[in-house]
């Protein structure tokens, strides 16, 4: 992770300095995409005509990281373990966007519109946590594709006001479990062939196709 973020920024950078950093765009809006959710942006417009590239990296505070519904071993659902014995449940998704855009200029007086679709990374997080020495950790890293449309209006001088629909999908892939007791950690791997992976697939929430909506703010230079 420490390492996609400057290489997706370093890619933008130097497509910005191709333009000579005109009409380059920095972005944050944030709101819903799975949980509570924010995005940092960089958008270099109209690179060749009304066609630009756009990168980001979002991060999300999971509204369900385990689901309730799903069984342990004994036959017991999330949800009774959380009501009955105290059980809780964190978790995080960040996703790393690369995009190709394209510009519909102006739509409507004063807002311009911009279409964009490309591909996604995302690094997802789970715990389900029984007491200060027993959890259950679940991971998974997984590609994917997305798209949507973006809206912004002029407020003054180069800020903009910016609103951002879309939607992305994300393939599924191997599911890492570390789990903890007693001050120790069992490390496990489950690819999707896996006759167990149906199990971990089932206990651990992470978008398939995840709906995203957010506002903010944009700068452009």
């Amino acid at each position: 992770m420490k390492k996609l973020i400057p290489l997706t920024l370093l890619a933008l950078t130097a497509t910005a300095g191709a333009q000579s950093l005109s009409g380059v765009q920095l972005g944050l809006t944030g709101g819903y995409a799975g949980g509570l959710s924010g995005e940092a942006f960089v958008h270099a417009p109209n690179v060749v005509g009304p066609v630009g590239v756009k990168a980001g990296v979002a991060v999300t505070r999971s509204a369900d990281a385990i689901n309730d519904s799903s069984k342990d071993a004994l036959g017991t659902t999330f949800a009774d373990r959380k009501k009955n014995d105290g059980f809780t449940e964190s978790g995080s998704q960040t996703v790393v966007s690369l995009d190709g855009t394209y510009s519909l200029g102006e739509v409507a007086p004063g807002v311009d519109t911009t279409l964009y679709a490309g591909g996604r990374y995302g690094m997802f997080r789970a715990t389900e946590t029984a007491n200060s020495t027993s959890s259950t950790s679940y991971s998974s890293n997984s590609f994917g594709i997305g798209a949507g449309v973006m809206a912004s209006y002029a407020l003054s001088g180069n800020i903009s006001l910016v609103g951002d629909l879309g939607v992305d999908h994300f393939f599924k892939n191997t599911i890492n479990v570390a789990a903890t007791n007693g001050g120790t950690t069992s490390e496990f791997s489950y690819p999707t062939s896996d006759s167990d992976y149906a199990y971990n697939d089932g206990r651990f929430v992470r978008p398939g196709t995840n709906f995203k909506a957010r506002v903010g703010v944009k700068a452009t230079f």
